[in-house]
């Protein structure tokens, strides 16, 4: 990527606005040695915790971490967690838009064991307590949208996205001439068409598509691609494949697939996260389709090489693609 300064360069001037779920991420750091006398189950010698942002508000950590001004719009609860997560939005310069609510702020929990994740333990409520109304939201986001380059809607299924605040936020933000991005969760589908992008993974993309999976069978591009412009009319879609890399496409037409650029995995957790980021830093800056995707792609494979939800920093990013 030749290009590399000179589009970080642009990134820097930018303005991102992200809608969605917010969550803290928690990790609980530990080794096991034993087997509990009480049940089958290992005991964890806890050494440390660590806290970051998780969701909707790891989307907004990496475009900060890239180099642009973010907004994040989201539940923030008002309680230890939703302190927590406002402030480590806070430390990295991200203005934090809370919408109202009583519920308490989504938590994820992972407990690791030697770098190894044992399990994680996950503290929400129902979709319902996370829901904010049409009009709240235009009156909320209205200003946020007028004032940015692009709007990203990162979906985690946890309710903040609805039918209807989609429509209303694409309709602010087309008025404006904003791009909007999506990063769908099929598993509670929502009503959305004529966004510049999304960016579902393979199994997310089928799902959309209502297209059942056959084991032993190729992924069926040609016809996903083609099958999502028809229900959603989506301008660019970006299908991450994991170890395949991303598959693109515009107009319903496939472009081109990309291998990963990931050398060593350690962590996928918040990688498309990385990707969603990346990609509309770069369409936002001005760059085509394949470039942007091969930004984010490498962005993405700076992140698999890290423990725990991470981002990547403009070094890190050139010294990465320079090795490659």
């Amino acid at each position: 990527m030749k290009a590399l300064p000179s589009l970080l360069k642009k990134i820097t001037g930018l303005r991102i606005l992200v809608v969605g779920d917010v969550m803290l991420d928690h990790y609980v750091w530990g080794d096991a040695t034993r087997i509990s006398p009480e049940a089958p189950v290992p005991v964890v010698d806890i050494a440390r915790d660590s806290w970051t942002a998780g969701g909707a508000a790891n989307v907004a950590l990496n475009i900060a971490s890239l180099g642009a001004t973010c907004t994040v719009a989201g539940f923030f609860g008002n309680d230890e967690a939703g302190a927590k997560l406002t402030a480590i939005l806070h430390e990295r310069a991200i203005t934090t838009l809370p919408t109202p609510g009583t519920a308490a702020t989504i938590v994820k929990t992972r407990v690791l064991v030697q770098h190894q994740q044992l399990c994680r333990l996950d503290r929400e409520a129902a979709p319902t307590a996370y829901q904010l109304g049409a009009d709240a939201a235009e009156k909320l986001l209205k200003p946020a949208i007028a004032a940015c380059d692009a709007v990203i809607l990162s979906d985690y299924a946890k309710g903040i996205l609805t039918d209807e605040l989609v429509a209303r936020v694409t309709k602010l933000a087309r008025a404006k001439g904003k791009i909007v991005a999506l990063d769908p969760k099929p598993k509670r589908r929502l009503a959305f068409h004529g966004l510049d992008l999304i960016t579902p993974n393979k199994r997310e993309s089928l799902q959309l598509a209502g297209i059942e999976p056959s084991p032993h069978v190729p992924f069926p591009a040609a016809e996903v691609c083609a099958r999502l412009h028809e229900l959603y009319g989506t301008r660019h879609l970006v299908i991450t494949l994991g170890e395949d890399g991303m598959l693109l496409s515009s107009e319903g037409r496939i472009v081109q697939t990309i291998p990963t650029a990931a050398r060593e995995v350690f962590d996928v957790s918040g990688a498309g996260d990385t990707a969603l980021a990346g990609l509309v830093l770069a369409l936002a800056a001005g760059a085509k389709l394949e470039t942007a995707a091969h930004f984010a792609n490498a962005a993405a494979g700076v992140v698999v090489g890290k423990l725990g939800t991470a981002t990547v920093t403009p070094a890190e990013l050139i010294a990465y693609v320079n090795r490659r």
